[in-house]
């Protein structure tokens, strides 16, 4: 017994040491150095939680110190959180550093803007008091919106669904009501679930206006529904994801889509930038084939975690239109359909994974499985697609194919004075005849393999450069102003831009 008590008293005093601090501190002496001497927290929207940034501090001394308060200035009523060596608070004692080390700080922040005064939303990290207190400042931008939620069941409290053709659906989300039906500039919108514009009623989006989606989220055109977007090429309207801080800009996937239901109709994007969601447009069926179901005109669309834009068995017409990174394709033309785009750019230049698909695909067929488990395919009639004054690039040697399943149904195309990046390295292609570019009926003017000189595919710049292959080599069309406004009356070059010299 007395060496089974003796056992428990050495334990005992094996944890108590393991517990103390092996070290010796002094008190700070107010010399701790900051990696900034402001943390500025990128625009956040009104009681939207910030990303989280961080602070480091350093004890550039030969000596451990202890300092003996952190705290916010504003104390608990701070909208600052922080996070302190692995503590969560607003304020702290007694936080230790190691002789030539360091800790982090990490900041985040709420603010509700309605009950603050200034939109610039300040305070500070205070270390030490008295002649000894060293501060950082903490300065945001929180921005006023409109915001648009789904509804929720009464009694269970559950997010409500839509319901499309009269089925329920899992797509979290409302219909918008008549006085939603129109989108300004004057405060953005953000969107939580699926908003959804009812039938025989169109939604407007003005000139300037901005459209924010959380994730998951995104618009839906239903049948019998239009939307018109109405920027202008001064007030471009934007839609993105809710993030705001810089650290999210390039981020794709960020938002579901833009969503136009078959029998949608007479839809129109003019202005406009789409970028960062999963599909930036994804549209369904023909409503009239005379008529396009959606018109695009100097519209960019990028950085898509699956697609620019993907559309089945629709009818389409591009005018200046730039489609840029996506994970998949930058346009999938699928199921037949109509499509007409005129002076445009498909650029993909995807670094985020592999890439299976061209930046262009168009095909006239669908796959499916049966119940008794066989795929079978069907095709539909392309009855049009045809591409003028057109880029095909990217970073993978196939940007362009044409894929028609030959059963029964029509396949019609026409690619004029277009450059196209196809390097079929591996004999993958040959023998197809939609790929033939020697073919005169189909193909005119093409340029193959050419240089395009975009200023910074990175950055998602698809203006070309003075070297670029595509300079005056464009047919004269109706569209003899380019995607910036410049004039191309005479000597059109291929593409969404007319062609500038680069400064740098």
């Amino acid at each position: 017994m007395r060496y089974f008590i003796s056992f428990i008293i050495c334990i005992a005093l094996i944890s108590v040491s393991s517990c103390r601090k092996d070290f010796s501190t002094i008190e700070s002496f107010g010399a701790l150095e900051f990696s900034k001497d402001t943390v500025f927290l990128d625009t956040v929207f009104t009681n939207i939680g910030s990303a989280t940034y961080n602070l480091k501090v350093y004890n550039r001394s030969n000596n451990a110190i202890t300092i003996p308060y952190i705290t916010l200035e504003k104390g608990n009523s701070s909208n600052y959180r922080l996070n302190v060596d692995g503590i969560a608070g607003k304020t702290f004692n007694n936080i230790d550093i190691l002789a030539k080390d360091s800790i982090y700080v990490f900041i985040e922040t709420t603010v509700d803007v309605s009950a603050e005064t200034n939109p610039l939303y300040t305070d500070r990290i205070l270390f030490d008091n008295g002649d000894k207190e060293q501060n950082v400042d903490l300065v945001t931008l929180i921005e006023d919106a409109n915001f648009i939620y789904p509804s929720k069941d009464a009694i269970s409290m559950k997010i409500d669904s839509l319901t499309l053709d009269g089925e329920p659906t899992t797509i979290k989300g409302r219909f918008l009501n008549d006085d939603e039906l129109i989108f300004n500039k004057t405060k953005p919108t953000v969107i939580y679930g699926y908003a959804a514009v009812p039938a025989n009623k169109t939604l407007i989006i003005e000139a300037g206006a901005r459209v924010h989606f959380h994730d998951n989220s995104g618009l839906i055109v239903d049948n019998k529904a239009t939307l018109k977007v109405n920027g202008t090429l001064n007030e471009k309207v934007i839609f993105a994801g809710d993030r705001l801080e810089n650290s999210f800009s390039e981020i794709p996937g960020q938002w579901g889509t833009l969503w136009m239901r078959a029998g949608s109709t007479e839809n129109e994007i003019k202005n406009t930038i789409i970028k960062n969601g999963i599909i930036g447009i994804l549209i369904d069926s023909i409503g009239s084939s005379t008529s396009p179901t959606l018109k695009l005109e100097n519209t960019e669309i990028y950085n898509n975690s699956n697609f620019g834009i993907l559309a089945r068995e629709t009818n389409i017409e591009g005018n200046n239109v730039v489609i840029g990174s996506a994970g998949q394709a930058s346009l999938a033309a699928t199921i037949g359909g109509t499509y007409n785009f005129t002076h445009s750019t498909f650029a993909n230049y995807w670094n985020n994974g592999i890439r299976q698909l061209p930046a262009v695909l168009v095909n006239n067929f669908f796959t499916y499985t049966n119940e008794s488990g066989e795929e079978i395919a069907e095709t539909r009639d392309l009855k049009a697609a045809n591409f003028t004054n057109c880029i095909f690039e990217g970073n993978n040697n196939i940007e362009f194919v044409l894929d028609n399943l030959n059963n029964g149904s029509l396949f019609n195309y026409a690619i004029k004075n277009c450059m196209i990046r196809f390097n079929d390295t591996n004999n993958s292609f040959e023998g197809i005849t939609e790929l033939d570019f020697n073919n005169n009926t189909n193909y005119s003017d093409i340029i193959l393999n050419g240089n395009a000189n975009f200023k910074d595919t990175q950055k998602s710049n698809f203006i070309i450069g003075e070297n670029s292959d595509a300079i005056n080599k464009a047919l004269s069309t109706p569209f003899n102003i380019d995607i910036l406004g410049v004039d191309r009356t005479s000597n059109p070059d291929i593409g969404a831009y007319q062609h500038i010299i680069f400064n740098d």
